[in-house]
């Protein structure tokens, strides 16, 4: 039975994202693909409130309704009235659980691809507990990828491609689109559209251990002309560092420790089990949407990984007052 929506209005009101905003974004469709899904929802919630409510009303009326029947003859009246709201009963259920499939089919028919090509394919692949996000070779801009953020031209139809590096995960924006599940070994597909310029919550919503509440990311919807200036910025490598003596250090803080595990283009760091981080500060969030992106939060993010997240793949590392300073230098130059 689908829970009321003002209590689950009520509910995700009460809880905040990172950037400190409500969390009922479900609630409010933005795009194609998200609105007849949308509409569904908001009608099977009225269909299963409707059902709580009819038998909430005949069990008030079972309960207090006065019999002035005789013994002997209640019996057979109570077998006949109960025959009778019986197929009655089932008679409007079945007709409402008919109707009920057909709506669902004809919305998924409806939102099973877009009304025309899509203008960019991305492929996204989920990790435990992130997302890596990538995008293909363009006429100005070579392949790149980033993490846990999607960037989007407005008013065009995005097509994802879909796959998973380890677990089952789910791919969800809810006012861009329904689910997807990510799945080892298979490749599923999605399109997006967002119809205005803004940023659009997307959460794993597929059980994937432990830390599941913590695999969000965004999908940041912009004019073409922002889009393409965004993505010809994110295909450049990483800037050198050679006058700051102190995000040099840092620099070689980041070869040591770090890029075993993360890549940052230009750089001899080409690590592949952990986020792209060429264009680190140029992100919103961090940490799958657990932390803004902030030179203290990053530092926190690397000394308290399995403070924050635990479980996760990022180990907490050790740093000096000193070591702190200029790895943090370094990684304020990645923007």
């Amino acid at each position: 039975m689908a829970p009321s929506a003002a209590w689950m209005a009520g509910l995700m009101a009460a809880h905040r994202d990172a950037r400190g905003a409500p969390l009922d974004y479900f609630l409010h469709a933005g795009g194609p693909a998200a609105e007849p899904s949308m509409h569904l929802g908001w009608a099977l919630t009225a269909l299963s409130m409707s059902v709580v409510a009819i038998i909430a009303l005949l069990l008030v009326i079972a309960i207090t309704r006065r019999r002035r029947v005789p013994a002997d003859a209640r019996l057979a009246q109570g077998e006949t009235v109960a025959l009778r709201w019986i197929y009655a009963g089932t008679g409007i259920s079945s007709v409402a659980l008919i109707a009920a499939l057909v709506y669902t089919l004809v919305t998924l028919d409806s939102v099973a691809a877009p009304s025309r090509a899509p203008a960019l394919t991305l492929t996204v692949t989920a990790y435990d507990w992130w997302w890596k996000v990538e995008y293909a070779q363009a006429d100005d801009a070579p392949a790149f990828s980033t993490a846990n953020e999607i960037h989007i031209p407005v008013g065009a139809p995005v097509k994802i491609v879909l796959k998973s590096a380890d677990v089952i995960h789910a791919f969800w924006v809810p006012q861009l689109a329904g689910k997807t599940q990510t799945i080892p070994g298979q490749i599923n597909e999605q399109w997006i559209q967002a119809d205005a310029p803004g940023v659009y919550r997307g959460q794993c919503s597929q059980f994937c251990g432990a830390q599941h509440a913590h695999m969000a990311f965004e999908v940041i919807a912009q004019d073409a002309t922002a889009f393409d200036a965004w993505r010809r910025a994110q295909a450049r490598p990483a800037m050198r560092v050679t006058t700051d003596a102190l995000a040099a250090h840092g620099e070689q803080l980041f070869q040591a420790r770090c890029a075993g595990c993360h890549t940052i283009r230009g750089t001899d760091a080409n690590g592949a089990q952990a986020p792209d981080l060429t264009h680190l500060d140029s992100r919103g969030l961090i940490a799958a949407g657990a932390l803004t992106n902030t030179p203290g939060h990053q530092l926190d993010w690397i000394r308290n990984a399995q403070r924050i997240k635990p479980d996760s793949l990022m180990p907490g590392i050790v740093l000096t007052s000193g070591e702190a300073s200029a790895l943090s230098a370094y990684l304020a130059t990645l923007h």
